[in-house]
């Protein structure tokens, strides 16, 4: 196992208790029972002017609207500790169930934290992701042919971040393995297969959790003709698996993707520190050569609430 600079220690917990804010919550107020709806004015031609809709939604989705609008505009800032369950409940008229349910969502959208024995507290906004991955592996390949000097300026993580070189910390870990069933298929080689399994992931400095986590999947002897392609202490590589491929003779045609959502398993849920409700997107990426062979797979793993996944495709015009 290589670390580049991983560190472990989180911020202390202080040791008063903060002063909670007063929130005052304003809940649309519901129409009673009985009598026209503003859809159904609207749609027997009438007006409504002087109207006003009832709010459809669950009563617990409006309150965690209302937090939510207090978190995003600054009201309710990154640290604070958030009104408990009985003076929400108070200030809003709701149940202690229904409020409870709210602050669920808000650990859903990522906007609070609960700490145990302490309360929930806003949370400072998490680094986002946003792959833009039509553009993003012509822009890996076009790397490749640059001199070493400027591939090591940037790589594919500061492409999706933002972030600079000396913002990040990078994790890798390689081991042997043999091909299962599911890699055998996706590789196009037989079960037992001698594999590079590659784990990888990246963080901001400013931050405890990855910002992704990958694990890469290349035929063992392919790669082995590079012997500095089983050394995990050459990573970060400037250039990444692209330049990592060209120094074996290996120019990628294309790479395929499926992009799925599902729970965290309990080990990413920890690493990534994500909260109960949150899934995590999945892309499975598949490296093509210009011969048609399968040379990498990789299972990308990130956390939904703060990934954003953006594809842009050109489309032929009709022929008249």
């Amino acid at each position: 196992m290589t670390v580049t600079d991983r560190s472990s220690r989180r911020t202390p917990v202080p040791a008063y208790r903060p002063r909670r804010p007063v929130v005052a919550v304003d809940l649309v107020p519901e129409r009673p029972a009985g009598g026209t709806t503003w859809q159904s004015l609207e749609r027997l031609g009438g007006t409504v002017t002087g109207v006003h809709g009832r709010d459809w939604r669950p009563r617990y989705l409006q309150l965690a609207e209302e937090l939510r609008v207090k978190i995003t505009s600054g009201e309710l800032a990154p640290g604070t500790l958030m009104p408990s369950e009985t003076e929400l409940a108070d200030t809003s008229g709701l149940s202690r169930t229904s409020v409870r349910n709210a602050i669920r969502q808000l650990r859903e959208w990522g906007l609070v934290r609960a700490e145990q024995g302490r309360g929930t507290y806003v949370r400072a906004p998490r680094q986002r992701v946003r792959r833009r991955n039509a553009e993003r592996y012509q822009w890996e390949k076009d790397r490749v042919l640059l001199d070493q000097d400027e591939r090591l300026k940037t790589g594919a993580t500061e492409h999706d971040t933002g972030l600079t070189v000396d913002d990040l910390k990078f994790h890798a870990e390689y081991t042997r393995v043999e091909a299962d069933a599911d890699m055998a298929a996706a590789l196009h080689v037989e079960p037992g297969t001698p594999l590079l399994r590659r784990v990888y992931w990246t963080s901001s400095r400013h931050e405890n959790a990855p910002l992704t986590m990958s694990y890469s999947y290349l035929p063992y002897d392919l790669v082995a003709a590079n012997p500095g392609l089983l050394d995990a202490s050459n990573e970060p590589w400037p250039g990444g698996s692209q330049h990592q491929l060209y120094t074996i003779g290996v120019e990628l045609d294309r790479i395929d993707e499926e992009v799925r959502a599902r729970p965290p398993s309990p080990d990413e849920a920890e690493l990534l520190d994500i909260d109960p409700g949150v899934s995590v997107l999945t892309v499975r990426k598949t490296s093509i050569d210009t011969t048609g062979r399968v040379v990498e797979v990789a299972d990308v793993v990130m956390p939904g609430d703060r990934t954003e996944l953006v594809y842009s495709h050109k489309l032929q015009r009709w022929k008249t």
